[in-house]
């Protein structure tokens, strides 16, 4: 009896330590949980310009907006991270953006990066957890402490299989060149559609003109918009459409229900987008759809030419334009949301036959001179392009099974 009446008060005592060291962890967890995506979500917006740093705060703070009904809580999800109760308070996330993980990941990082060259974003909080059984200790007498949680979120390393991109084949200026292929940043090519024979079509207001093809993603299983100008419409206006088919190079005769390209995997090239004879003066059914979708991420309206696309009206209202559509010379000045940059596959040659990719490149789609769009009509299929790099991290993919020296990543959490 006697060690009884002892050894309850320690059990007790030993149950309510337990009690707050569980909520400690639940609370540093939803801590932990919170500065994760806004690490993740402010390192999607670091696309290489000025405006990467304000866009990445701003796309990070979503994770904290209270208005919207889904801001990110702690202390079993009762307080808004960045929010008080007059007793615990919290701190609203700080974000720092830096050019290497080594900086980013430091226990006392420095050396902040400008929009241009940072590529990982860091993220700290710091907020007040409560203490009930601790507070009996005179070292917890306030009933609270502070507890303080980092994520680090960067740009990958170039990835060999690239989700969601635009599916078009160009060819290499250079294909011993690694790293930009020939191509010069911030200079503007035509986009020319491949046709035989001649007259060649020329470029556009001067800018050299390169010959592009448009690869198989005709999807004959597809339930929702299963016409195939319909599927090339919305692959021009969003990239390689979502797919229910798990993605694998194994089945060649399945790649066009893909949502992903690999380099070195054989590719074919659209069936009904065959090159047309130059004097035809107009391009497969196909390219035409594809490049009236291009013209979705100017403006929402639907180009004439494009009126006869099945179902077009409809799709045309699912697709948000880009917040900056205007002509650009320098893309560091570029302010918008991404809709405006395609990411294409680099081949060594263009060829009917199968062509595999020697990696992925970026450009920024200029609107045509007088105008807030691409002319979708156009006979060629030509539109205006500025090359950018690889500058803006893509929504999937995957980075091993290849070595590449260059070329776009996805955003992954470091730490």
């Amino acid at each position: 009896m006697q060690l009884l009446v002892i050894l309850v008060p320690v059990i007790f005592a030993f149950m309510g330590f337990a009690i707050d060291l569980a909520r400690l962890y639940l609370i540093r967890g939803e801590l932990q949980a919170a500065a994760n995506a806004a690490a993740l979500a402010g390192a999607s917006r670091l696309m290489g310009n000025d405006a990467a740093l304000v866009q990445a705060a701003d796309q990070a703070k979503f994770s904290f907006d209270a208005g919207n009904g889904f801001a990110n809580k702690y202390d079993f999800g009762a307080i808004t991270i960045g929010q008080g109760t007059g007793f615990l308070a919290s701190e609203a996330p700080a974000l720092t953006f830096f050019d290497t993980m080594a900086a980013a990941t430091a226990d006392e990082p420095g050396g902040e990066a400008a929009g241009a060259t940072a590529k990982y974003a860091r993220v700290s909080i710091t907020a007040d957890a409560p203490l009930l059984f601790f507070s009996f200790l005179p070292i917890a007498s306030e009933r609270k402490t502070p507890i303080r949680v980092a994520a680090v979120a960067g740009v990958s390393a170039p990835l060999c299989t690239a989700c969601g991109i635009e599916p078009i084949a160009l060819a290499a200026l250079d294909p011993a060149e690694p790293i930009d292929f020939g191509f010069v940043k911030n200079t503007r090519y035509t986009f020319g559609y491949v046709c035989n024979g001649t007259p060649s079509p020329s470029g556009v207001a001067g800018a050299q003109r390169i010959e592009y093809l448009l690869l198989n993603r005709y999807n004959d299983l597809a339930v929702l918009y299963p016409d195939e100008a319909s599927q090339a419409f919305r692959i021009g206006a969003q990239g390689m459409l979502p797919t229910a088919i798990t993605d694998s190079t194994a089945d060649p005769t399945a790649y066009s229900r893909r949502a992903c390209m690999t380099v070195t995997t054989d590719e074919s090239v659209w069936a009904n987008a065959a090159p047309l004879n130059c004097s035809a003066n107009r391009v497969p059914d196909p390219a035409f759809a594809f490049t009236c979708g291009l013209s979705m991420r100017f403006d929402t309206v639907v180009q004439p030419n494009c009126a006869n696309i099945t179902d077009v009206d409809a799709m045309a209202a699912l697709y948000p334009v880009d917040t900056d559509i205007t002509d650009l010379e320098d893309y560091a000045a570029y302010t918008g949301n991404g809709r405006r940059i395609i990411t294409v596959a680099i081949v060594e040659t263009l060829s009917t036959g199968p062509v595999q990719a020697l990696g992925f490149r970026q450009f920024l789609i200029q609107p045509d001179a007088g105008s807030i769009t691409v002319n979708a009509g156009d006979p060629n299929g030509r539109f205006v392009a500025s090359y950018i790099g690889s500058v803006m991290p893509l929504r999937q993919g995957r980075f091993d099974g290849c070595q590449l020296s260059a070329g776009p990543g996805k955003v992954v959490l470091h730490r």
